[in-house]
């Protein structure tokens, strides 16, 4: 641009005083001038619209052709997704242990919740019935807009679930593909994304509200009431029979040796000897509700809680200074089994059947509308 001027300049001087041609020459040079400015504009308004449409994190999605890059901030979640998803309701997960967010449409996390929550290799009806039940819990959740569980990093992120157990577990992005074996990845995602897809957008309702869909692995033959292990009612979280976990579940029989002082120290109780168990009451999925240790009254929660028990039905013996307890199913008891889903599902029941069957009194119905997250 100097060089240019420049000539104009000494044209200037040699020519003399001719003011149309030195007006002409100024504004060729602005002209110049001005449409350089509008190129780097435009290259300006390119690089800042690629960089808007980028994700939290690194990697691929399988199936979508999401592609993700690093956030540089946990309080912007960006995302690039296809036009048709644009308009779809999108969630934004804590990764805890990255301590970072990720931004995905609604059925992308379903499909990272189904993928942690429940074995491939269980059955597409039962794969589809967890995948109902993941959208409809996050679906609840993001339309009350519940932040409990959240960590301080993921409030001011403007998270709305964790990918723990405290919320459900979820499978970010970039870590989908390698989460199997590498010759059983090609088909467990070909099937988890027939049970997301088979059931977009439906969500489990009573009366026209999306319910609390909480789940477990396994029940002892029954699912329990949700105000005998939480102290919280609702009339779609009630015992029900479930006979197919005993045949089936790896998990549906353990044992835990612990010393007597180990026994005593978990549960506070001042006690050296033999300890006097009774139980005082049982739930109605069959387990216990109150028990007295020595004259020391704890609810069956708090017990397999303090021991870190498998489930709260349990039996127990005593030989010299050790105590055997033998668990009977694996988890809080409340809502739906999972293996009692995939129980289900060998029995030829569909996905529909099988939520409604574990969540009494209610409908599968699709989302009529977004969910502002």
């Amino acid at each position: 641009m100097r060089r240019i001027i420049g000539r104009q300049n000494r044209f200037g001087r040699r020519r003399g005083k001719s003011w149309l041609e030195t007006a002409i020459w100024i504004a060729f040079g602005f002209g110049i001038v001005l449409g350089a400015f509008m190129l780097l504009a435009s290259a300006a308004a390119n690089e800042a619209s690629q960089n808007a449409s980028s994700v939290s994190a690194n990697g691929e999605a399988p199936a979508e052709g999401l592609r993700q890059v690093p956030s540089s901030s946990l309080n912007e979640p960006k995302t690039t997704v296809p036009k048709e998803e644009q308009e779809q309701i999108n969630v934004i997960v804590y990764l805890t242990k990255e301590q970072r967010t990720e931004r995905v449409p609604l059925e992308t996390y379903v499909r990272g919740v189904v993928a942690a929550e429940m074995p491939a290799a269980f059955k597409l009806e039962a794969l589809k019935a967890q995948a109902i039940a993941a959208r409809t819990y996050i679906v609840r959740r993001m339309e009350l807009k519940d932040r409990s569980g959240m960590p301080e990093a993921a409030a001011a992120a403007k998270a709305v679930v964790t990918d723990t157990v405290q919320h459900q577990v979820y499978v970010p992005l970039d870590k989908l593909e390698s989460y199997w074996p590498d010759n059983e990845q090609q088909a467990n995602l070909k099937k988890l994304n027939q049970a997301v897809e088979g059931t977009k957008g439906r969500i489990i309702t009573y009366d026209g509200e999306p319910i609390q869909a909480v789940f477990f692995s396994t029940s002892n033959g029954y699912t329990e009431n949700a105000e005998d292990y939480w102290q919280l009612g609702a009339p779609y979280l009630r015992s029900v029979a479930s006979p197919w976990d005993e045949a089936i579940s790896p998990r549906y029989k353990e044992t835990l040796k612990f010393s007597l002082s180990e026994f005593y120290a978990k549960l506070g109780v001042d006690r050296i000897g033999k300890p006097d168990i009774l139980i005082l009451k049982k739930t109605a999925g069959n387990r216990i509700a109150e028990l007295s240790i020595d004259g020391n009254l704890f609810t069956g929660r708090e017990v397999r809680e303090k021991l870190a028990l498998a489930s709260s039905q349990f039996t127990w013996s005593i030989k010299g200074k050790t105590i055997s307890i033998t668990t009977y199913g694996y988890g809080h008891g409340v809502g739906m089994s999972q293996w009692g889903a995939n129980g289900m599902a060998e029995a030829g029941k569909n996905a529909e059947e099988i939520v409604t069957y574990y969540y009494s009194g209610t409908k599968v119905e699709r989302v009529s509308k977004l969910v502002s997250s």
